[in-house]
């Protein structure tokens, strides 16, 4: 497995640099610190995907907040979705709040639909979406992010959270896979 990684970081095409993600979360921050200064909103991390984001977005928002976290899988390490297994829900009470879902990706928008979807059945006043990468697909998605920091192209991603087969998520950039 290791010899596969080492294959895929080393033949990988750099789509962003370090600078252009951490000016995207730059720019997601004063997009979130002006729409929700006023929500005291609830920031779900969405596992494991979403924690590089989520973290480099928390020390940039300077609006009142709390936090949690969400794991809803459809990959489990692999590089296609199946159902959705849900293996942390938040302990934080979501009704009456404003919650706002911190991710790694829209890809095809299943997963973070049904997080919303969740997040609403338990009371949720209202429920926005931040991911750092908006992959750009030739049909329609369930959803669409309120707060974007990239848009790329359909491939296969890694860095910054995203990773190819559990691995890589730690990649200082964003790449997509050699075809």
């Amino acid at each position: 497995m290791l010899e596969e990684i080492k294959h895929v970081q080393a033949t990988a095409d750099l789509l962003h640099s370090e600078q252009e993600v951490e000016a995207a979360i730059d720019k997601m921050a004063q997009e979130i610190n002006h729409a929700l200064a006023e929500r005291n909103p609830l920031l779900l991390c969405v596992l494991n995907g979403g924690i590089p984001t989520f973290g480099k977005l928390l020390t940039r928002l300077t609006i009142p907040l709390t936090i949690d976290s969400i794991n809803a899988s459809r990959y489990q390490n692999q590089t296609t979705g199946g159902s959705i297994d849900w293996l942390v829900k938040p302990e934080t009470p979501l009704k009456g709040r404003t919650v706002l879902i911190v991710d790694d990706i829209l890809d095809e928008g299943i997963t973070l639909q049904a997080i919303c979807d969740y997040c609403l059945e338990q009371g949720a006043t209202a429920v926005y979406t931040a991911v750092l990468v908006d992959k750009i697909l030739d049909h329609p998605k369930p959803i669409t992010a309120d707060f974007i920091g990239l848009s790329v192209e359909n491939r296969y991603l890694f860095g910054y959270g995203m990773d190819y087969k559990g691995y890589l998520r730690n990649a200082p950039g964003i790449y997509a896979c050699k075809d």
